[in-house]
């Protein structure tokens, strides 16, 4: 990993896209749009070349050893700074473990064994979790100039209904003080009206000054009423606390290690359009916990008593591997997360 340096501000995601990585064309499609924002960025060639190698063997390592691998590629960008990042999703045999499988000359299917090492050695971060029998989710990010700038303690990753390249489902997150407020909207239906209404929240939410969920949510009724709507849920998560307000069906929840749940309560609305009240609820946050919030595009029934040790590992990885596991195909699904 990279030199760690205190983060001005949690990075912006733009979502280039999921790309299901059955054969070497496939893998070759992800290499170039990741390479391509790398450029668009302002990366040295050399930087770009690395962003290449990182991709490539991701892909490959999906190709070779997965099923069902998918690899979304994704444009972040903080202050002045750009990064690329990238996500490998599989539902394979899996990793005992990926600490060992991660080190050079190490392989599970008689190749040299480098991939895994090097997607370390080249990243600015890069992370993994994994399940025998149950599949592997990875992680990287490539900064221009090496430093990780990115928030570890929130993450969110989403993911457009077959046969649409724009999803309806978007997410972001930004600190106040010593807290994180997080957003999930959903646009209502799919394509391209659903992000523009789910795009208008996240804006809306970006700019404003506001720091209570609820106020943000009465803000957003207000302003975003020219799109056809959205559901959205908002929570302001500090280190025993969360605060929660919500119109519509993006469910939060209070997950802890031991498979315990709380669901946090979202009224029936639509932002933009239907909204009898808006109400702030208050939950405390036992040692451990993490805060989930999702689309109804990712089905209810999980539990973190079903994946040891993920509620310690980076927010991204735990929004991964929800995703992959319950996140509805016939639907736009988001998932994200922040652990205190």
């Amino acid at each position: 990993m990279g030199p760690v340096t205190p983060p001005v501000e949690v990075p912006t995601v733009e979502e280039l896209g999921w790309f299901p990585v059955d054969d070497n064309a496939a893998a070759n499609i992800a290499r170039r749009v990741a390479v391509d924002c790398a450029k668009r960025l302002g990366f040295t060639e050399e930087r770009a070349g690395e962003v290449a190698i990182v991709a490539s063997e991701l892909a490959g390592n999906l190709h070779r050893h997965a099923d069902a691998g998918a690899l979304s590629v994704r444009c972040l960008r903080a202050g002045t700074g750009g990064g690329v990042e990238l996500v490998a999703v599989d539902t394979g045999p899996g990793m005992a473990d990926l600490v060992f499988s991660g080190v050079d000359g190490t392989s599970t299917a008689g190749t040299l064994g480098i991939g895994l090492g090097a997607v370390r050695r080249l990243s600015s971060h890069s992370g993994g979790y994994s399940l025998p029998g149950r599949g592997t989710v990875l992680t990287a990010q490539l900064w221009q100039d090496r430093v990780y700038r990115a928030v570890p303690v929130v993450g969110g990753l989403t993911r457009p209904i077959t046969g649409e390249s724009a999803c309806g489902d978007r997410y972001a997150a930004r600190r106040v003080d010593g807290a994180m407020l997080l957003i999930v909207a959903d646009g209502l239906g799919h394509g391209a009206l659903a992000a523009a209404a789910s795009g208008a929240c996240v804006d809306a939410f970006l700019a404003s000054p506001l720091e209570s969920p609820g106020a943000i949510v009465e803000h957003l009724h207000r302003v975003v009423s020219y799109t056809r709507g959205a559901a959205v849920s908002v929570a302001r998560v500090e280190h025993d606390t969360v605060r929660f307000a919500g119109l519509g069906n993006v469910a939060g929840t209070v997950a802890t290690p031991d498979g315990a749940r709380r669901g946090m309560v979202s009224l029936p609305g639509i932002v933009g359009h239907q909204s009898r009240v808006v109400r702030e609820f208050s939950y405390d946050l036992p040692p451990g916990a993490v805060v989930v919030l999702h689309s109804d595009g990712v089905s209810d029934r999980w539990t973190l008593r079903d994946y040891p040790g993920l509620s310690r590992q980076d927010p991204l990885l735990i929004a991964g591997t929800l995703l992959r596991d319950v996140g509805v195909r016939r639907d736009d699904a988001c998932v994200a997360v922040v652990r205190p």
